[in-house]
C-alpha cells in the first residue's frame, strides 16, 4: 500500500536507491507510527474491557492515517520505506485490531463462528491491502476498487461504540456483530467501486452554503458521535453496491436501446 490506503502517494515518486541509505523522514513516519500506536492501543484496551477506548483508538488511527502521505507529499517526503510501513501499521490498525475488538467485545461467545468472522475480516484486509498496492499509479485515482480498510474499521468501531454508549452487551447482538464483521471483511475484497473524493478542490471556491452545511455535519458529529460515525461510515460501505448495480442497469437499458434501433 502507499501512505495511506484512503489517500495513496505514487512510488515512482518515492527517493532513489541512494538515498534510502541515508535514514528515514522523520516527520509521516511520526503519524504512521501514532496510528501504529493507536491501533495497538485498541487491541490492548479491547483485552482490557475497556471498549469504548477501543473503539476510539481505531477512529483516532484513522485520522493520523489520513495525514501522514498527505504531508509526505506537502514535504516532499516519500520514500519507498514510508509507503511499506504505512501499509504494515494499516493492516495492524484497520486489520487485526477491528477484528480482535469485535471479537473480544461480542464474537467470543459463539465459539468457532466467532472467530471465523474475526478471521474472515483480518485475512480480507490483509488481501485488501495487497491488492491495493499492487494498483498504485495504473489504477483509477477517482476510485477504489472494494471498500477501503479505515472504512470496514470504522463500522466495526462504530458499532462497539454504539454497543458500550448504551449499555447494550456484545453477548445480545453478538450474531449482528458477525454479520458486520464479515460483511465488512466481504465488501474489502469485493469489485464494487467506491468514491475516493480526490476531485474535490480544496483549494478552490465553494458556495456559501456548502460551508454551512459542514458546520451542521460537525454539530451533528458532536450530538452524538459513535451513531453519526458509524452512519457515516455505514453509509459510504453500501454507496458501492448501490452505484455498481444503479450502473449495471443503466448499461443494461443503454444496450436495448442500441438493439433497438439496429433492429
Amino acid at each position: 500500500m502507499a501512505d495511506s490506503d484512503s489517500d495513496p502517494i505514487d512510488r515512482s515518486a518515492a527517493a532513489s536507491p541512494a538515498d534510502r541509505h541515508r535514514g528515514i523522514y522523520l516527520l509521516p513516519n511520526l503519524f504512521t507510527t501514532a496510528a501504529l500506536f493507536a491501533g495497538f492501543y485498541a487491541v490492548l484496551s479491547a483485552n482490557a474491557g475497556l471498549f469504548e477506548a477501543a473503539a476510539l483508538g481505531i477512529f483516532a488511527a484513522m485520522v493520523l492515517d489520513g495525514f501522514d502521505g498527505r504531508i509526505a507529499r506537502i514535504t516532499h517526503t516519500q520514500s519507498d520505506f514510508g509507503a511499506e510501513y504505512d501499509s504494515l501499521s494499516d493492516m495492524v490498525a484497520f486489520g487485526v485490531a477491528p477484528a480482535l475488538v469485535a471479537y473480544e467485545w461480542a464474537l467470543s461467545g459463539l465459539g468457532k463462528l466467532g472467530w471465523l468472522a474475526a478471521f474472515i475480516y483480518t485475512a480480507a484486509a490483509a488481501l485488501r491491502l495487497a491488492r491495493f498496492n499492487t494498483q498504485v499509479g495504473i489504477a483509477d485515482k477517482r476510485w477504489f476498487q472494494g471498500l477501503p480498510s479505515p472504512a470496514a474499521a470504522a463500522i466495526i468501531a462504530g458499532a462497539v461504540w454504539i454497543g458500550t454508549d448504551n449499555g447494550i452487551s456484545g453477548a445480545s447482538v453478538s450474531l449482528l456483530i458477525a454479520l458486520l464483521t464479515t460483511c465488512g471483511g466481504l465488501l474489502m475484497v469485493s469489485n464494487f467501486r467506491y468514491h475516493s473524493f480526490k476531485v474535490l478542490d480544496l483549494q478552490g471556491r465553494v458556495p456559501f452554503m456548502f460551508v454551512v452545511l459542514l458546520m451542521l455535519g460537525f454539530a451533528l458529529v458532536v450530538l452524538d458521535p459513535p451513531v453519526l460515525l458509524f452512519l457515516m461510515a455505514f453509509s459510504y460501505a453500501i454507496s458501492g453496491p448501490i452505484f455498481t448495480f444503479v450502473r449495471r442497469r443503466q448499461r443494461l437499458s443503454e444496450g436495448r436501446r442500441r438493439r433497438g434501433r439496429l433492429g
